[in-house]
């Protein structure tokens, strides 16, 4: 048998208290149903009247019932589960668990449309008709339904808190005014809303003029977004015809070059084997010529032999043998020396060519590029730890530290020769290369030392500025003696105004070009900043000047102060 629709209306199964569908029901003496945790609360909650009731009819009890779970609903309740029919939706009037209740509704209560506060009452949309019509009631203050109106009840006097104490910063009531608060700074609550509320306003104007702001940069950001995807695609998509053009230039001068060598190839095994033809040629002749002396050697009759002797013709000279070379096979070992040297010019260019590459890469203009550091702090986080290269140390120097610290020495050292080791002018680099945003210090001792940064490519011979420190293009530094600091770069001079240290901190970002010098004591302060374009990755180095002059590449400290 088809089983029948039915309809089933929420308030039947639903608790009063709660309003959800009932579990675990009890039925209490006047006939209601409730759910059995709900009554439970609510009762517990009329214990101290000594006096119970129910919340639907209210029906008073002077025992608090005993609460029998009702087996007959609570079956209803399961099957109604069980058979998926759901109750019909319930009344939005009315009040829930977390709505504010109308205070004058009985029985079971609707949502309060608004809350008085002279009132200290929340009223239904029916209830609420009288603060509307009523001349006693109109100037009564209505807000949003709230259940935290005795909030705005004075506990000390139970008076409504309609002043507020500037000095305390407090809301008070009438009597708080003359009593406790009588020489304090007050005014109405209304007049503190209005301040409060231009204040409000004022900020909301900054907050919105803010997101104005912030909209715009993102926006900004989109388009920068949008910016880097199509330079990226496009610079791809050129970087791989390019690529791809320089593969198929590669292909043709390897096809011209098996091309070139199978033609030499061709000629010169014909012309060999032409030689050979002949060659065997000859040397058929010559055996039909031998078989010829051995037949006539063996002619036992003298007068024979003495009659046909004259008539041999005489051996020709041979026309190839003195064109044969004997010497070491070489054919196109040189061919293969010759692009193997191509080979390595070519790794030498692309290894050069990379780094630039790489540099440019690295290099593409940041929106959001950080500014110089303020702090010490913001330049700590960019500290590097530096070390030097013993294969660049000039022969009179001597590292140690653990290759930090550098002194120059009037013997030399017994340094291996190296390609790299600068020969004229007592300096070295360091091992790092040093890119995007770095910071290092260094302790200097003597009369005349350098700080600088330089290109890798840097000339290590030259006896006048070609390899000196900050006598080139390739090179900047920071002259540093007793007398004072002076910058040098591209062999041009610039004093230097500032404290004299024996420590000083370099900052570089190389992405934006900018290379600082700070004099390091008790602050941090700016001596020299150089605004440039660097196209190579760098090196920091060291140059010193006079025997036992000495530097160090130390971990920065954090000091007390600024720059």
């Amino acid at each position: 048998m088809a089983q029948q629709a039915v309809h089933v209306d929420q308030e039947t199964f639903s608790c009063f208290i709660c309003v959800d569908l009932l579990k675990d029901p009890v039925t209490i003496p006047c006939g209601h149903s409730y759910c059995m945790n709900c009554i439970k609360s609510f009762w517990d909650g009329e214990d101290q009247k000594r006096m119970h009731s129910c919340p639907q009819c209210r029906k008073t009890f002077v025992f608090r019932p005993i609460q029998e779970k009702s087996t007959v609903l609570a079956a209803l309740v399961e099957q109604l589960k069980k058979t998926g029919l759901q109750p019909a939706p319930a009344d939005p009037r009315y009040a829930g668990p977390e709505d504010v209740a109308c205070d004058i509704c009985t029985g079971r209560k609707l949502k309060a449309l608004r809350s008085c506060l002279f009132c200290l009452m929340s009223f239904c949309e029916n209830h609420i008709q009288s603060h509307y019509h009523l001349d006693t009631l109109k100037e009564h203050k209505l807000v949003e339904p709230s259940k935290n109106l005795q909030k705005n009840v004075c506990s000390c006097h139970d008076k409504l808190l309609e002043i507020f104490c500037c000095t305390d910063q407090k809301f008070i009531c009438y009597l708080c005014s003359v009593e406790e608060h009588k020489d304090h700074d007050t005014v109405s609550a209304a007049a503190e809303r209005t301040e409060r509320q231009r204040e409000l306003e004022e900020r909301r104007g900054n907050i919105q003029q803010r997101i104005q702001d912030r909209e715009k940069d993102v926006k900004l950001l989109h388009q920068e977004v949008e910016a880097i995807n199509h330079s990226a695609d496009k610079t791809v998509e050129d970087s791989e015809e390019i690529f791809t053009e320089l593969i198929r230039l590669l292909q043709e001068r390897s096809s011209d070059v098996k091309q070139q060598i199978r033609s030499q190839q061709e000629t010169e095994v014909s012309r060999v084997k032409d030689v050979q033809e002949k060659l065997e040629q000859e040397i058929t002749e010559l055996k039909r010529k031998d078989a010829e002396l051995e037949q006539l050697s063996h002619t036992e009759d003298h007068n024979q032999f003495l009659l046909h002797y004259p008539s041999l013709p005489a051996l020709s000279e041979s026309t190839h043998s003195s064109s044969i070379n004997i010497r070491p096979i070489r054919h196109f070992e040189d061919v293969t020396a010759a692009v193997s040297e191509l080979r390595e010019k070519l790794q030498d260019v692309l290894r050069d060519s990379w780094t630039n590459i790489s540099l440019m890469v690295t290099e593409v203009d940041d929106l959001l590029s950080e500014p110089e550091p303020t702090t010490r702090t913001g330049f700590l986080k960019y500290s590097r730890e530096i070390t030097l290269d013993p294969n660049t140390a000039h022969r009179n120097l001597v590292l140690s530290e653990e290759n930090r610290k550098v002194t120059l020495l009037q013997q030399h050292q017994s340094h291996s020769t190296d390609p790299d080791r600068f020969t004229d002018k007592p300096q070295v680099l360091s091992r790092e290369t040093l890119t995007g945003r770095c910071y290092w210090e260094v302790d200097w001792r003597g009369k005349l030392v350098r700080v600088a940064v330089a290109y890798k490519n840097i000339s290590r011979a030259g006896r006048r500025n070609k390899s000196l420190f900050g006598g080139n293009d390739k090179s900047w530094a920071l002259t540093c003696s007793q007398k004072g600091f002076n910058f040098f770069h591209n062999n041009i001079w610039s004093s230097i105004s500032g404290p004299v240290s024996s420590r000083v901190g370099v900052y570089l970002d190389h992405a934006a070009g900018l290379l600082s010098f700070y004099s390091v004591s008790e602050t941090t302060t700016l001596i020299h900043r150089v605004q440039t374009r660097f196209t190579q990755p760098l090196h920091a180095g060291v140059y010193v000047g006079e025997v036992w002059d000495s530097a160090e590449f130390c971990k920065p400290r954090q000091i007390s102060s600024l720059l």
